[in-house]
């Protein structure tokens, strides 16, 4: 009897299956191309070209990230369509931050064994992000690993580089005591905390496949699953008018840890959590987990995505601004003399039924 002749395919790995995904995304991937780039896939690298964009003396800055647990929210309740919005939101909006405007985009996805209906319905999800975004998906890997992942499970990173003219870049150095700080809405729990959103369904029993307690129009999941905002589009005019000091994307560690990262030392930030109404979907999980309103403040964004530091002569303007832009905005605090860091302070009512409260962190 003839010895048995192994394939990669008798490994769990099929390169037609691979070669089918390429050729089915590739209009996705198309739809997204900008000047600079034509978003054409199958090379072995993207080009992109600044000068095409417009750019005379570009500083390029490089942003990665994942979208968390959140995944595994995607994949048990098959709600795999906008994941992908979310991987390419925690790229982008770190890039703006720094004044950069997202140029294009690489997209990662591990799986054990490739199903191309999803993984097609994820990438249509990174594509449709990078449109919103203004970027070009350039390019991308895509790895089946046998062995790695249990069955139906994946795992996504995405890479985006942008660019900024010289000297143009947010840096912190124009923050000022007196500053404003303006909130822009977020669109949910973005994709921070999903450890503990997951922990908390699975010890209180959360039936997701049905209507949220506190909106009976819509099913719990899909609050949860709602993608992250990207407020590239609406901040990109603003930062090239040279009114925004500084940017912080509420992400992991909340609002005490990440306005900090954007302060010079002897500046304060000081977050009045009264000054807006924290979303029922906040509301719900503080409340399923008796959290504090402290440990809120560290986990969640508590309906703020986005933090901006204006002067004060300028809030009105911004303001019209960014609703014209579809924005929701919140004069949120202020900046002052102190050690560098953030205090976010609020009433009974604010976050809490317990008693008034104060959450400080220095960086």
């Amino acid at each position: 009897m003839a010895e048995k002749s192994y394939t990669y395919e008798t490994a769990g790995v099929s390169i037609a299956a691979g070669n089918a995904l390429v050729k089915a995304i590739g209009p996705l991937v198309k739809a997204t191309a900008r000047p600079g780039a034509d978003a054409e896939i199958g090379g072995f690298g993207g080009f992109f070209d600044p000068k095409a964009a417009g750019y005379k003396d570009p500083l390029l800055v490089a942003a990665n990230d994942g979208v968390g647990t959140k995944v595994k929210l995607a994949i048990d309740h098959d709600r795999h369509d906008r994941i992908g919005e979310d991987l390419v939101a925690m790229c982008v909006n770190d890039l703006i931050v720094q004044g950069a405007e997202p140029l294009f985009f690489l997209d990662y996805f591990a799986t054990g064994k490739l199903e191309n209906g999803v993984a097609e319905r994820v990438v249509a999800g990174i594509a449709e992000g990078c449109k919103i975004a203004g970027c070009a998906l350039i390019g991308g890997e895509t790895a089946e690993m046998p062995g790695m992942y249990a069955a139906g499970d994946y795992d996504l990173a995405g890479f985006c580089v942008g660019a900024v003219e010289r000297g143009e870049q947010l840096t912190g150095d124009k923050v000022a005591a007196g500053d404003v700080l303006l909130g822009l809405a977020s669109s949910g729990v973005h994709s921070n905390g999903y450890s503990l959103v997951r922990r908390l369904a699975a010890d209180k029993g959360w039936k997701l496949d049905r209507p949220a307690l506190f909106d009976s129009d819509r099913l719990l999941i899909d609050h949860l699953i709602e993608p992250t905002r990207i407020y590239v589009k609406s901040l990109l005019p603003l930062i090239r008018g040279g009114k925004i000091h500084a940017l912080a994307h509420i992400t992991g560690g909340g609002l005490l840890e990440n306005v900090p990262r954007v302060l010079p030392e002897g500046l304060h930030a000081r977050i009045d959590a009264d000054a807006w109404v924290q979303p029922r979907l906040m509301a719900f999980l503080q409340a399923q987990g008796n959290i504090e309103p402290e440990e809120m403040a560290r986990t969640f964004n508590c309906g703020i995505g986005m933090v901006l530091s204006v002067a004060a002569d300028d809030v009105a303007g911004l303001i019209a601004e960014l609703e014209a832009a579809g924005e929701t905005v919140h004069v949120i605090g202020a900046i002052e003399p102190g050690a560098r860091g953030c205090t976010v302070q609020g009433s009974a009512e604010a976050w809490s039924a317990r008693a008034a409260w104060e959450a400080v962190h220095l960086a």
